[in-house]
Order: C-alpha cells, then sequence, then structure tokens
C-alpha cells in the first residue's frame, strides 16, 4: 500500500530530525550562539518570568523537548503505520493528524529556522499529504 509506505517515510524523516535535534542539543556545540559573550549572558540570566533557571538553560530545554516531539510523533506514526494501516485509513483524525503536525512544523521552519529542516520537513509533509489524497481516494 503506498499511503502506508507513504506515511512510514514521513514519520522516520521526522524522527530523524528529532533525534539529531536531540544529539546536538546535548552533545555538540551547535546551538551555542557565535558571539561566545551571548552564549555567557544567556547563562548568567534568567527570563521575566521566573528566577528559576536561566535563558540558557530554557535554551536547551526548549530544544531537547522540541526533539522530544518530534521523536513521539515518529515513535506514534512508524509503528502504527507498519502494524495498524486500517486503523489509519478507517479514522479521518488520525488519517489527517500527520498533515496538520507537518504544515505546522513546515511553518515554524520556514518562519524561524533554516533551510535543511525546512526542506526535510516540507518532503516529510509531502509523503504525509499524498497518504491523506491515497488514503481518501
Amino acid at each position: 500500500m503506498i499511503s502506508q509506505a507513504l506515511l512510514i517515510i514521513g514519520a522516520s524523516i521526522f524522527g530523524m530530525l528529532g533525534f539529531v535535534h536531540l544529539i546536538y542539543t546535548f552533545f555538540t556545540d551547535k546551538f551555542n550562539a557565535h558571539n561566545p559573550d551571548v552564549t555567557e549572558a544567556m547563562k548568567s540570566t534568567s527570563p521575566n518570568i521566573t528566577k528559576e533557571t536561566t535563558v540558557w538553560r530554557a535554551w536547551i530545554g526548549f530544544n531537547a523537548s522540541h526533539s522530544l516531539g518530534s521523536i513521539f510523533f515518529a515513535a506514534i506514526y512508524i509503528p502504527l503505520a507498519f502494524l495498524h494501516i486500517e486503523f489509519i485509513v478507517n479514522n479521518s483524525w488520525f488519517a489527517v493528524l500527520p498533515s496538520i503536525v507537518g504544515l505546522s512544523y513546515l511553518l515554524l521552519a520556514k518562519n524561524y529556522w533554516f533551510k535543511l529542516p525546512f526542506f526535510g520537513i516540507l518532503f516529510s509533509t509531502i509523503s504525509f499529504i499524498g497518504a491523506f489524497v491515497l488514503i481518501n481516494t
């Protein structure tokens, strides 16, 4: 079933992007500012909402939770598409949800991120929309 393959491909891309993002967050300096003074300022100041954390710790937490969201999404849809494609095909919400998630992330990528995640999410979203169209025809 082509729709099944498209769902698995799209979710796999999401999972891979999330996993790489998580590795970059905790094991590289790729999310440090180019200007080391900015990174130091982030580490030494708190956001207005609380003094319980720093901007830097919040930055790491936001990046990690973002990664985990993508990984979790993939962890749900890959086995669901592999083992229970009939459930997705027979449930409009589970059929359209990947397209909604993909389009949401695509808007974020276009407005706030850079080319590599944008094109990965674009390809993933095209896969999700293709699967949805095939399921509903």
